[in-house]
């Protein structure tokens, strides 16, 4: 059975993927680290190296796409596929720093839950901002708590620019996007899927910026295809 390492996003845990590795179950072995612990994507992707399998194929959503390209940076050789979900490789721009330093200021005033979901229209194409997605995006969010929450912003603010890696990954790729993600939107996932040797874009249809659970079922059918090779 295939090792497969699912890295989550911002404010999400294991139920990022829950649909996902279900429909995985019989191609792949699936574990979720916990990437609440550190305050940098490097420290991160060195907590994730230290408990994974020596070889393993890697798909990290928004955030958890950072992560898995610093693991690339750091030990490619581990690494036997690589998908790269809702995700980006350039750097903060500093007007996106400031957007998250004035809801890290919400959020040490006691509204995490309100800046949670505000901001779902954002997150989420229209259709699932109210209903069960969109709860359980917030429900997520709740979970992780407030200190989780500034470590991984200080994280994704400070983090690489990963654009001059992108041509150097020699191992089979997929770059996967919601047709509706507004936070990384799709022109981001081309320019990654074109800097990629031989990398396979996949636009879902019906899905913002958290694909894995607007879209289950898309996702799954990419990423079986993605193990296969």
């Amino acid at each position: 059975m295939q090792p497969l390492v699912l890295l989550p996003g911002l404010r999400c845990d294991a139920h990022l993927w829950h649909a996902v590795a279900a429909g995985l179950a019989d191609l792949a072995a699936p574990t979720v680290p916990d990437l609440t612990l550190d305050d940098t994507i490097a420290g991160m992707a060195e907590r994730v190296l230290v408990s994974a399998p020596d070889r393993f194929a890697l798909a990290g959503l928004s955030m958890g796409g950072y992560v898995a390209l610093e693991i690339m940076r750091q030990a490619p050789w581990r690494v036997t596929h690589l998908a790269l979900m809702d995700t980006s490789a350039r750097p903060d721009t500093e007007e996106r720093k400031t957007a998250r330093r004035a809801e890290m200021a919400l959020v040490a005033q006691g509204k995490a839950s309100l800046v949670s979901r505000t901001s779902l229209p954002n997150i989420l194409a229209a259709r699932h901002v109210d209903g069960p997605v969109g709860n359980a995006v917030h429900d997520m969010a709740m979970r992780l708590g407030d200190a989780a929450y500034f470590r991984q912003q200080e994280a994704i603010m400070g983090r690489a620019d990963s654009r001059p890696l992108l041509a150097s990954i020699r191992v089979p790729t997929l770059v996967g996007v919601g047709a509706e993600d507004r936070l990384t939107p799709p022109e981001l996932a081309e320019e990654m899927a074109a800097a990629i040797p031989d990398a396979e874009l996949v636009v879902f249809p019906e899905a913002g910026h958290v694909s894995t659970l607007e879209n289950p079922m898309a996702v799954i059918i990419a990423m079986r295809a993605w193990l296969a090779k």
